[in-house]
């Protein structure tokens, strides 16, 4: 039963001052934390307890100002009009206080209770700042609680305090001296660099391509580790499953679970390391030092720099990706990086591409790094396609530099690590043992071949798909088919109906263009969903998997000799495209950069 009498607080602040941290800590949550502009998108809910008093905090996404510019300020901004008797915990990085305290007042003005909470303290008074809370406290008219406190018990107990006391509103002025005074802020030259272009884009190309290098390449850690959680699942348990006398029993469990989950778990360590690169990123601040840098590159194809943190969170997982876009800032901009999002190839499509990828190439490494080349230069050119004429606005509070905390990689990255488990245990594991029961039995319940199968009855016909690039097998429409709920199952499947890929290297290619191309798993498409529409979410699915059919037949014609005709037909195409594209004037200005925030 709800209850309806428990105290509300709601977290709010600018982005990246440490919300959803501070949420965590009061609550015991989970809340995505990151040094990255815009982590939370969404009101997130639990519940503060010591001893019998209870009170629910909600982390709200970043805001600047209650004229909203963004998409997650309007969430803030509406969320806090329908909420109008809980209290606010304003929370504030100490550096940011004086730009800051004007959106408190504005939140308060019409009497809602608040208190500051400053967070960063230590890192504020080591970089040559000075704070006296008390004193703030006293000049503002409300309390002033610092959230660095060690002991989250202490750190209740004064919010409770707060909430126990007598409303309080806010000083509407704040004289600053000896009581507060910010340390110098200058651009370093680590930031200087990092900021340029013609520096960071090449830097970070390189570390992406060395990422990729030790995760797939033969010999190196992703690829011996791989190799042996394969040799625990197909020779170690494999073989002791010889032994059981049943042939439905030892099918049931070497082909329905071990060649299926085994196969897709053997793909875990590269798959953590890859989400390892991407939380160092973030953590570090490089991340949003990569948007600023990239935002010309962004603009030409009517995208910002905050796109960046989107797309790069699509290498992980597509779905979490689609969520992020509601921090961008606006509509256009946001329906513009979901078509594109489904062209990045995420974790999920990199066991379909390592499966494939000994059907065409020797070095696994080299298959890899193509695939997700291929995926990027197509999302792209959708961008470009789908490019308006109005110059995408840029805003961005740019993260502070600093080390990884290992604690909060390692947490972070065995969260990813318990999600896909999770994910292999539960919805992948229950799609194999349905196809197993499906493709180990007819109609009539009798055990049989799978092409006796109920399977081979219900999906004879789907041949006909992928006819054209030489697989004019119902297995591998199916295999397809099996991506919509988990684009892992494609891997499991093809090891279990096939072992290894059967048709010639055209034919591999074509298939993993299919792959890269198509609709994402129905997890983002019900993220897309939330954000645009079920109507519109399902038209871009069936959009991008129809074009993804189109484009691997066009993948395998160029295979098979048809190349120079494809060329010329794309050339006349981008000819009659460049022709008929309307003029627009341009105006080129500076663009200046500040390590504080950036305006485009």
């Amino acid at each position: 039963m709800k209850e309806t009498s428990m105290k509300e607080i709601y977290l709010v602040g600018n982005p990246n001052a440490g919300k959803s941290t501070l949420f965590n800590r009061l609550t015991g949550g989970h809340a995505k934390v990151g040094n990255w502009h815009g982590v939370t998108v969404g009101a997130l809910a639990g519940e503060m307890k010591s001893g019998e008093r209870r009170v629910r905090i909600y982390d709200l996404p970043g805001i600047y100002s209650t004229e909203s510019m963004s998409m997650e300020e309007g969430f803030t901004r509406d969320f806090l009009r329908s909420h109008p008797d809980g209290a606010i915990a304003f929370v504030c990085e100490c550096s940011a206080l004086e730009r800051a305290l004007p959106l408190l007042f504005s939140l308060t003005k019409e009497g809602r209770k608040a208190a500051l909470v400053l967070t960063k303290e230590r890192r504020f008074l080591k970089e040559g700042g000075t704070i006296r809370t008390d004193a703030l406290s006293e000049r503002l008219r409300i309390p002033v609680i610092s959230a660095d406190v060690r002991d989250p018990r202490m750190l209740k107990e004064r919010l409770f305090r707060f909430l126990e006391a007598p409303s309080a509103t806010p000083a509407s002025e704040l004289a600053a001296e000896g009581v507060y005074r910010a340390p110098e802020n200058r651009l370093s030259r680590a930031d200087a660099l990092l900021c340029n272009p013609l520096f960071c884009i090449p830097v970070f190309f390189l570390l992406f391509l060395a990422v990729l290098y030790v995760t797939f390449a033969p010999g190196w850690a992703g690829d011996l580790m791989k190799s042996a959680v394969e040799s625990f699942f197909s020779e170690t348990l494999a073989v002791r499953a010889e032994a059981i006398a049943s042939p439905v029993l030892r099918s049931f469990i070497q082909q329905g679970i071990l060649a299926s989950v085994g196969s897709v778990l053997s793909f875990l360590p590269q798959i953590a390391m890859l989400f390892l690169a991407l939380i160092l990123l973030e953590e570090s601040g490089l991340m949003s030092r990569l948007a600023v840098a990239a935002d010309g590159l962004f603009a030409k194809v009517g995208l910002n720099g905050r796109a960046v943190f989107s797309l790069l969170m699509g290498f992980g997982c597509t779905a979490a990706a689609i969520l992020t876009t509601r921090g961008l800032d606006d509509k256009k901009i946001q329906r513009r990086v979901i078509l594109c999002l489904p062209y990045i190839s995420c974790s999920a499509k990199l066991p379909v591409f390592l499966a494939l990828s000994a059907g065409f190439f020797s070095d696994p490494f080299a298959a890899v790094v193509l695939l997700y080349a291929m995926g990027v230069g197509i999302s792209f050119v959708v961008a470009l396609l789908l490019k308006g004429r109005d110059e995408p606005s840029f805003v961005l509070e740019v993260a502070p530099l600093q080390l990884p905390r290992p604690l909060f990689v390692a947490k972070s990255l065995l969260f990813q690590i318990k999600q896909f488990i999770i994910k292999t245990a539960t919805v992948i594991l229950a799609f194999f043992l349905a196809s197993w029961v499906l493709s180990s039995f007819n109609f009539r319940f009798e055990f049989t071949d799978v092409e006796g199968s109920m399977l081979a009855s219900l999906c004879g016909g789907l041949k006909i798909l992928f006819a054209p690039i030489g697989c004019g097998d119902w297995k591998m429409a199916y295999a397809a088919l099996s991506g919509l709920i988990a684009k892992e199952n494609i891997a499991g499947t093809l090891a279990v109906f096939y072992g290894e890929f059967p048709f010639g290297a055209e034919s591999a290619f074509a298939f993993a263009a299919f792959v890269l191309t198509c609709s994402p798993c129905v997890s983002a498409i019900g993220a897309a969903a939330r954000e645009v529409g079920m109507r519109r979410a399902l038209l871009y699915a069936l959009m991008q998997t129809g074009s993804a059919l189109l484009f691997s037949y066009l993948v395998y014609f160029a295979l098979r000799g048809g190349a120079i005709y494809l060329f010329c037909a794309l050339a006349l195409i981008a000819a009659i495209f460049i022709l008929g594209k309307n003029k627009v004037e341009t105006v080129r200005r500076r663009r200046k950069h500040h390590i504080e925030r950036v305006h485009r």
